[in-house]
């Protein structure tokens, strides 16, 4: 499977780079990809959420009426939940949303979700670039290049490239990362994922074990 690399120009380098069959082509396994972004978003849950229940809550512990006689239910103390004021029942206590998966179907996940990427022809390959130093209209300009700059956009360097990534800071449609921060949600996320060329080989070689 080959697919033409572009500079930074948007132009046809007249090169073409290899996609692997075993990695951007396989049948993509749909609960596969739902389970490991389930994680990712579950793992973003800082879980700190907490209400406060009837022993925290300020107030007298006396009974505040007989037991029996009221026509109403018994009720042993004001801080009962059933009371405004009172605590609350089941509520939310703080917790751990993560759960783990295996590695092979977090692998089977992100090959899935590249080849839903490169079935759809949301997959573009560049060749590698950097800038003298940071700066925002220089990034502009190779999304304008490559018509990204009004679609979300996913850009995975080979490596880390402190130019670059500091001149993406300020696009919010654009996200920088590494070959190491690659993740089926942020791949599902992007209208396109823009691969520099020196990049496949490691996501190959990771992938395809």
């Amino acid at each position: 499977m080959e697919i033409a690399v572009l500079d930074i120009n948007g132009k046809d380098t007249g090169r073409k780079a290899e996609l692997s069959k075993q990695v951007f082509a396989i049948e993509p396994n749909n609960h596969a990809v739902y389970l490991d972004v389930k994680q990712y978003l579950a793992n973003q849950r800082q879980g700190t959420h907490k209400a406060k229940e009837r022993a925290e809550i300020t107030g007298s512990t006396r009974k505040i009426k007989k037991q029996k006689g009221t026509g109403t239910a018994r009720a042993g103390s004001i801080k009962s939940g059933v009371f405004r004021g009172g605590g609350r029942m089941f509520g939310p206590r703080p917790r751990n949303y993560g759960f783990k998966l295996n590695k092979n179907l977090k692998r089977l996940a992100r090959k899935s979700a590249l080849s839903i990427k490169a079935k759809d022809n949301s997959i573009l390959v560049l060749e590698d670039f950097s800038f003298e130093s940071p700066k925002t209209k220089n990034f502009v300009d190779v999304l304008k290049a490559l018509e990204l700059d009004k679609k979300k956009s996913l850009i995975v360097l080979a490596g880390s490239n402190n130019n670059v990534y500091l001149s993406s800071r300020n696009f919010k449609g654009a996200e920088v990362i590494t070959t190491s921060e690659l993740s089926t949600y942020k791949i599902m996320n992007a209208n396109k994922v823009v691969l520099i060329e020196g990049v496949l080989e490691g996501i190959e070689s990771n992938l395809s074990k």
